[in-house]
C-alpha cells in the first residue's frame, strides 16, 4: 500500500496542486497543457514568485472571484513558460474559439486593478459560440479571425437551446476561419439586427459578416440545420458569397 500511496502523491505533485492561494498551481508542462485543453477559455497567471507582494498577484486572485465561470490557475514552472512563450510575469488568456493566446505582460503594465483585470478577462472571453454584447464586441473585433457566423434569435423562443447547441457543436469545425456569435433580439441589439435588415419578429435567422470586405449576407430562410449552416460557411470560404446580394441596406460606416 505504501508504494501505491507514494505513486499517487508523486502523480498529484506533477499535476494541479492546491496551494495556500485561492488558485490551483500548475507544476509542469503536462499539467499546464491539460488545464488549457480542459475548457474553452482559461486564464493562467505566470508568476516567478507568486505571493501577496508580487505585482498583479492579489489582483488576479480577486478578479478570479468575479469571473468564477472561467478556470484560473497559477504557474511558476519555467519549462511551461518556455513552452507557452512566456518571458516574464504574465497573465494569459487561452481560448479555443480562435486558437488564441492573449498575454498581459505585467512588466509593461503600470497599474493593475482587480476590476480592470476582470474586465480584460471577460472582454476576451470568446467561446465556440459567444453571446454578443458591448463587452464581448471588443474581443470579437480584435480577434485575428475576421469572419463571424451570426445566429440571430430571441432568447425565449422554443428552439433557442436547440439551435444554440447545434451551432456551438459545429463551431469547432471552423476554428481559425469563423467566430460563431449569438445575437439576441433585444433592444440593445437593434442596430445589429437593422444592419442585416432584420427585426426581432424575423428571428431566428443566420447571417455572415466578413470584416475583411465589410460585407454581410443572410442564409436563405428555412430550416437552420447543421448541414445548411456548414454549407453557408463554406460558401464564404470558397468565395461564392461575393456574387450574392448583401443583407439589408449597405452602409460601410456601420459596425455590427
Amino acid at each position: 500500500m505504501i508504494p501505491l500511496l507514494s505513486l499517487f502523491l508523486s502523480l498529484l505533485a506533477a499535476s494541479v496542486i492546491a496551494k495556500d492561494s485561492a488558485l490551483p498551481t500548475l507544476s509542469d508542462v503536462t499539467a499546464a497543457e491539460a488545464f488549457i485543453e480542459a475548457s474553452e477559455v482559461v486564464v493562467i497567471g505566470f508568476f516567478e514568485t507568486p505571493s501577496e507582494e508580487t505585482f498583479g498577484y492579489k489582483e488576479l486572485v480577486e478578479a478570479a472571484k468575479t469571473v468564477k465561470h472561467i478556470p484560473v490557475a497559477l504557474c511558476s514552472d519555467k519549462e511551461s513558460w518556455a513552452k507557452l512563450s512566456i518571458v516574464s510575469d504574465t497573465i494569459a488568456i487561452f481560448r479555443k474559439a480562435d486558437n488564441h493566446q492573449d498575454n498581459l505582460q505585467l512588466s509593461e503594465t503600470k497599474k493593475v486593478e482587480a476590476d480592470g483585470l476582470a474586465r480584460f478577462i471577460t472582454m476576451n472571453e470568446l467561446r465556440y459560440i459567444t453571446e454578443y454584447n458591448q463587452v464581448t464586441a471588443v474581443g470579437l473585433f480584435q480577434s485575428e479571425v475576421k469572419a463571424h457566423l451570426l445566429l440571430f434569435i430571441n432568447r425565449g423562443s422554443g428552439d433557442y437551446k436547440e439551435l444554440k447547441d447545434r451551432l456551438g457543436a459545429l463551431a469547432p469545425e471552423f476554428v481559425g476561419e469563423f467566430l460563431f456569435v449569438l445575437v439576441h433580439g433585444v433592444k440593445s441589439n437593434e442596430k445589429s439586427l437593422g444592419y442585416f435588415g432584420l427585426t426581432s419578429r424575423d428571428l431566428p435567422r443566420v447571417g455572415i459578416y466578413d470584416r475583411n470586405s465589410d460585407m454581410k449576407w443572410l442564409m436563405p430562410e428555412g430550416e437552420i440545420s447543421t448541414e445548411r449552416v456548414r454549407e453557408f460557411c463554406q460558401s464564404l470560404i470558397l468565395g461564392n458569397l461575393k456574387e450574392v446580394k448583401q443583407a439589408g441596406e449597405p452602409d460601410p460606416k456601420t459596425e455590427l
